[in-house]
């Protein structure tokens, strides 16, 4: 199987750095370009919508970051937006407010410098796509060595395709119990 191929073109390295996010306050639509120019190479195909403005505006409904001002999002805004956006594909809208909830409200507080956190978590991405693309392809060699998958390369595929998957079941699972223990520290206080 040509795992490098699908590597290569997972967009994984794809991230909204802090200096790409402007200095000044954006309007709705602004920031929805921001994460479409970031984002547009991790769409599984061109109909994927990356970020809608019904989404943002059920994030701000649902509290999941401090109210906006004047229409406009701050700089501390679009990095909430953007954790909620790599937040959303494993936990439900409800689970990520009540993990966010803490950031909201030290960020409010003056508690929490957002900026060298928000850092912190692009560290940490940079970190995963690398061991992300080693696994990956660690994967893909010991699917080849199966004697069930030898010379027949939809079966190799088919072997990694459930690797991969159980992999990621995995660490949704882990997600969701840390998003549980969480919110179990928030109410137990």
């Amino acid at each position: 199987m040509e795992i490098e191929h699908v590597l290569n073109n997972l967009g994984s390295d794809k991230k909204i750095n802090l200096e790409d996010i402007p200095d000044i306050d954006l309007y709705m639509d602004q920031v929805i370009q921001l994460f479409k120019n970031a984002y547009k190479d991790t769409r599984r195909n061109e109909k994927d919508k990356l970020l809608t403005k019904t989404m943002i505006n059920n994030y701000a409904k649902g509290k999941l970051f401090f109210p906006i001002k004047n229409k406009k999002y701050t700089k501390e805004h679009v990095m909430l937006v953007s954790l909620i956006y790599q937040l959303k594909g494993t936990l439900s809208i409800n689970e990520i407010k009540e993990s966010l909830n803490g950031i909201n409200e030290k960020v409010m507080t003056d508690e929490l410098n957002l900026a060298d956190f928000y850092q912190s978590t692009l560290d940490l991405m940079d970190q995963n796509v690398l061991a992300f693309t080693e696994e990956a392809k660690e994967i893909a060699i010991a699917a080849e060595s199966k004697p069930s998958a030898k010379d027949d390369n939809y079966l190799e595929e088919i072997l990694i395709l459930v690797s991969l998957a159980h992999k990621s079941n995995l660490y949704r699972r882990a997600a969701e119990r840390l998003a549980d223990k969480i919110a179990v520290k928030k109410f137990s206080k």
